[in-house]
């Protein structure tokens, strides 16, 4: 079935390989992008079915705006996918507060703006599915990726109470985890704090466990996200990539550990 979906981040990277994956198969697109020339090949393509919005999600009163007009022109918004974000690589001693701001600006109070928006037009048609690109740094942390991975775990933690507050409406959300890709998002799209030498060990050890095969091919990821938008019962959390998998799995069986090891600790801390 024909599907409406509005994307954010849509110019590169995951959400324009998922942009032309809808489009493609028949769907119709909201992208917002900051610079809408970014997609012009698409639009002469895709004349009918792409509606090209400029938008910087940091800007409530436009990200309202860009649901409104998304609204108006097809109709219906059936799936929200809250792609728009960036890395920010830095240990945290190094980082700015314009650089901590910054980053949440966009990962975060941006999401809330645009999923704001959009969660009366899905009640109102008492329906809807809301994608929010997390990370498998939402979940688990690597060193010098702290102001990001925060980030993240705000948008898992904001989500997860959000599926259960929208369920009633028809809603339905899900957290996308990918692990990392073969995209831009730690070169040009990325932002880098000035550098302490101190960690200078730190970058070179995490550099050093950097395995190519641990990235996953971004086309690959396209069928994934296809049959989770047309899944009747979506998943509150999907990871995309076996590293991811590995990576999780494995940090959660660290926490239940600790967590046993602690357990009378943590009992008798009740107090009754």
């Amino acid at each position: 079935m024909k599907k409406t979906i509005f994307i954010t981040g849509a110019s590169r990277g995951l959400g324009r390989i998922w942009t032309e994956a809808f489009l493609k198969r028949g769907d119709n697109v909201v992208a917002s992008v900051r610079n809408t020339d970014s997609l012009k090949e698409l639009v002469a393509e895709f004349p009918e079915n792409l509606l090209v919005l400029p938008l910087d999600v940091t800007d409530k009163k436009a990200s309202f705006d860009a649901v409104a007009k998304a609204k108006s022109h097809f109709g219906v918004i059936d799936v929200l996918i809250n792609n728009a974000g960036y890395g920010h690589l830095g240990a945290i001693e190094e980082l700015e507060e314009e650089e901590i701001r910054a980053q949440f600006e966009t990962n975060v109070f941006g999401l809330i703006w645009v999923t704001q928006a959009v969660i009366p037009v899905m009640r109102e048609q008492k329906s809807g599915h809301i994608i929010q690109v997390s990370s498998v740094l939402g979940v688990m942390t690597l060193p010098t990726l702290g102001i990001y991975s925060a980030s993240k775990f705000a948008v898992e933690g904001l989500s997860e109470s959000l599926a259960t507050e929208v369920a009633g409406f028809g809603i339905k959300v899900t957290l996308l985890e990918p692990n990392g890709y073969s995209t831009d998002f730690s070169a040009s799209s990325a932002v880098q704090s000035k550098a302490l030498s101190q960690y200078d060990i730190v970058r070179a050890a995490l550099q050093e466990g950097n395995k190519e095969e641990d990235y996953g091919v971004p086309e690959a990821t396209s069928e994934a996200v296809l049959k989770l938008v047309d899944a009747e019962n979506p998943p509150l959390r999907l990871i995309l990539g076996k590293a991811g998998i590995q990576w999780t799995k494995y940090a959660y069986s660290e926490r239940l550990k600790t967590w046993d090891e602690w357990q009378d600790v943590s009992i008798a801390a009740h107090g009754k």
